[in-house]
């Protein structure tokens, strides 16, 4: 569906911004969004992204080489962070089968040899490793990584664990960069509705997967409150003032005769909408609020899958999850807000073209956890899928890769 045009698109006054950095680990801008609020109110247009065809994309950085891998990998949700000497670490999943989910990162020079370095697990105190993750219970797997260089100093990974009854987001600290504790796995961040806590639990939407409460859930671990169950796909990011801020994924059901009920989804009667939650410590979300839903200038099978932000003098750019269910295709939409609630929806299509059918990202493209400016572009690492998202058709053997893409700029041109 071709997106909305917005006139006279004015580029703020960047005089008026804080020079404060939000992500310098990783290369994202930051700024205070007083002088965008200040040009909204004054009824300036918001800006609008550059055009599809200003990417340049630069192929697989990463496929699967490692048994640990499993055959498939994914950076979805996860960071690049620029390193010295033109190197970058990219942090990334393999994502073979839920049993055999693994988290780690590839270090090296973009096209040159990536050394990848996976976690080692432990249920225990952690080894001594380049990436070790501990107090992580036997059998439970980590995917979907996020890591953030805390302004106190620390750093601190968020990931998805998967195991026995077990889907659940927790959050993992340390000193070092490389041995990190969890925090408590029985309190985690937020829950999966099929997590055993969130059995005979509701969302705030009223939906619940599974009616009666789980047997299998240990007599000292509580149940999962309403408002942290949450589909996955979810990204965090500390705020310049050291508050957090987190966007997932909600799930609405609708009845089989709605429009929107697509019978050959992988989740056939729920949509998928965006979440926006904060926090003052990153660990404790009680403020929930919806976001980005499909709106009247949508198409009925329209949903979004994630939302990942990367932070700008001018505002909050985002990478939207552009989800069309009835061709099972992933796209990314580019939106932009100034204070993370409301979004603006210019395009409402993809922002960065897929592939042929040659192609590894031909079925799907999902982005990493934000851009990254180096070197006078904007880098962008995704992960590329042949393959629809419920896995009935793909365009030859099944790929899951990490590819590069570049432009010189994310705004529309000027005039």
């Amino acid at each position: 569906m071709a997106g909305e045009r917005i006139k006279d698109m004015k580029r703020f006054n960047r005089r008026t911004f804080f020079n404060k950095t939000l992500h310098a680990a990783a290369g994202a801008l930051a700024g205070s969004q007083v002088g965008v609020r200040v040009a909204a109110s004054a009824g300036l247009a918001p800006p609008g992204p550059c055009p599809p065809t200003a990417w340049e994309k630069h192929g697989v950085v990463l496929k699967p080489t490692e048994a640990w891998e499993g055959g498939r990998i994914q950076n979805f949700t996860c960071p690049a962070e620029p390193l010295d000497n033109d190197r970058w670490r990219i942090w990334y999943s393999g994502t073979g089968s839920p049993r055999s989910f693994s988290i780690g990162y590839a270090e090296g020079v973009l096209g040159g040899p990536m050394k990848k370095c996976p976690a080692r697990l432990s249920a225990g105190d952690p080894p001594d490793a380049p990436l070790a993750v501990s107090n992580l219970p036997k059998d439970w797997k980590p995917v979907q990584v996020i890591h953030i260089r805390l302004r106190n100093g620390r750093h601190r990974i968020y990931f998805w664990a998967h195991g026995p009854n077990v889907v659940r987001y927790l959050a993992a600290e340390s000193d070092d960069g490389r041995r990190y504790r969890v925090l408590d796995p029985h309190r985690p961040v937020l829950y999966h509705p099929n997590d055993r806590a969130a059995h005979g639990v509701p969302t705030p939407d009223g939906v619940v997967l599974r009616r009666q409460q789980s047997t299998a859930r240990p007599a000292d671990e509580p149940l999962a409150p309403s408002h942290l169950i949450s589909n996955d796909a979810t990204n965090v990011y500390q705020l310049p003032d050291g508050s957090f801020e987190m966007y997932s994924v909600g799930l609405v059901r609708v009845a089989k005769d709605d429009p929107a009920f697509i019978a050959h989804d992988n989740a056939a009667g729920l949509i998928r909408v965006i979440d926006r939650y904060v926090s003052e410590d990153g660990l404790r979300f009680e403020q929930r609020k919806r976001v980005i839903q499909r709106d009247d200038k949508d198409p009925a099978d329209q949903q979004f899958y994630y939302l990942a932000v990367t932070y700008t003098p001018e505002g909050r750019v985002g990478m939207l999850g552009h989800y069309r269910v009835e061709a099972q295709t992933m796209d990314i939409e580019w939106c932009f807000s100034t204070d993370g609630v409301t979004w603006h929806r210019p395009l409402r299509k993809a922002w960065l073209p897929r592939g042929d059918k040659t192609q590894p990202d031909s079925y799907g493209i999902y982005s990493a956890n934000h851009l990254v400016a180096r070197g006078g572009k904007y880098h962008l690492f995704y992960t590329g899928v042949n393959a629809a998202h419920n896995r009935r058709h793909s365009h030859g053997p099944l790929q899951n890769v990490v590819m590069h893409a570049t432009t010189d700029s994310i705004w529309a041109p000027k005039g």
